[in-house]
């Protein structure tokens, strides 16, 4: 049976992709995992307004640039699926918490790692994401059906024991010091990326040894898992720091990550230019490195924002066909094009890239 998923890189010609949506978003409440994570300017919002819907005029703008990303992907031949909207508004409760909201089915690269043929469902850290995965569960059945491997990691409990209570912040310059513990395996998928048979990954405050010791043993000998480690004192996803491009070219955030992994010698590394977004701009998750999120579509065919006028012009120095999108406001909720999609298939058979 020919599987319907079937992924080996980030770059090879991408057939069919998941796209998230923003509908019914909802801030998360205020918890000691989002102060290890979230914007020190942001904090005051998530006090104020956790557990209520995200400001609607800029849930809408977003909603805009999605159905934009939509018809740009499939003007270029790939085909989009979408996940199923849920209640997020409706409390969450567990025999280990309680949460007033969920959070949004924004981000499928952080919900869905696909790895050949299979595609994982993971066990993430925050409390409001708990019931996530179930936004892509009829996706997921229907590539079950097609032939493909569907795996949900051990879902975690996420009681008080996964978290560090007397966590402090070691400021911009410090050393990290996760805030979750290693209680239970837990990982985001957006903390991996794949480059054939090896797969990297990060520590992080959501992905945990354990989590990454969990999908090394689930993947097996057919794969070599690496852990990068990443100047940042407060990482959460590894595509903000270093993401290939195609294969023998790695883009890379220089601040975070200033020694190359030895895996990437020969490789051309880019390094990212400063980020364009605006200071004044709302981002409420993420740090404006978030504009080396970009989405590959094969060797060539690059999605950057519409508005970031240096990534832009390095691509096209670099080799590249840029494809310009207006993202900005999408990139309030936490992400870009990378984050904003999960790659379901993609041409390519597995075979190594790296020494």
């Amino acid at each position: 049976m020919n599987s319907p998923v079937r992924a080996y890189t980030e770059w090879d010609l991408l057939e069919e992709v998941i796209v998230g949506i923003i509908d019914d978003a909802m801030v998360p409440e205020w918890h000691v995992s989002l102060a290890a994570t979230m914007p020190t300017a942001q904090h005051a919002f998530y006090k104020r307004e956790g557990g209520k819907p995200f400001p609607a005029d800029q849930v809408a703008k977003a909603r805009a640039e999605l159905e934009g990303l939509v018809k740009l992907l499939e003007a270029e031949g790939v085909k989009v699926r979408r996940p199923d909207r849920q209640p997020f508004a409706k409390p969450i409760a567990t025999p280990h918490f309680t949460q007033p909201a969920g959070l949004y089915a924004a981000m499928p690269r952080d919900v869905l790692l696909v790895v050949g043929e299979e595609i994982i469902e993971s066990p993430m850290a925050w409390r409001s994401r708990y019931f996530e995965p179930l936004a892509y569960r009829r996706l997921l059945k229907e590539y079950f059906h097609g032939g493909a491997t569907w795996t949900a990691a051990p879902k975690p409990e996420l009681s008080d024991a996964l978290y560090d209570r007397d966590w402090q912040d070691p400021g911009d310059d410090g050393e990290f010091r996760s805030v979750i513990t290693e209680y239970e395996p837990t990982f985001d998928a957006a903390d991996f990326f794949r480059c054939g048979r090896d797969i990297f990954g990060q520590r992080s405050n959501v992905t945990n040894a354990f989590g990454i010791e969990w999908l090394r043993r689930h993947l097996g000998s057919e794969y070599r898992l690496h852990v990068v480690d990443v100047a940042d004192s407060h990482p959460m996803h590894i595509d903000a720091s270093l993401l290939p491009l195609a294969p023998g070219k790695l883009l890379v955030n220089r601040e975070r990550v200033p020694v190359i992994p030895k895996q990437f010698k020969g490789w051309d590394v880019f390094t990212t230019p400063e980020p364009a977004i605006p200071l004044s701009h709302p981002l409420y998750m993420t740090s404006r490195w978030i504009n080396m999120n970009v989405l590959s579509l094969d060797e060539k065919r690059v999605v950057v924002e519409a508005g970031d006028e240096p990534m832009i012009r390095a691509l096209k120095s670099w080799g590249f066909t840029p494809l310009p999108c207006p993202f900005r406001w999408f990139n309030s909720f936490g992400g870009s094009f990378h984050c904003a999609t999960a790659d379901v298939r993609r041409r390519g058979e597995l075979k190594s890239y790296c020494a």
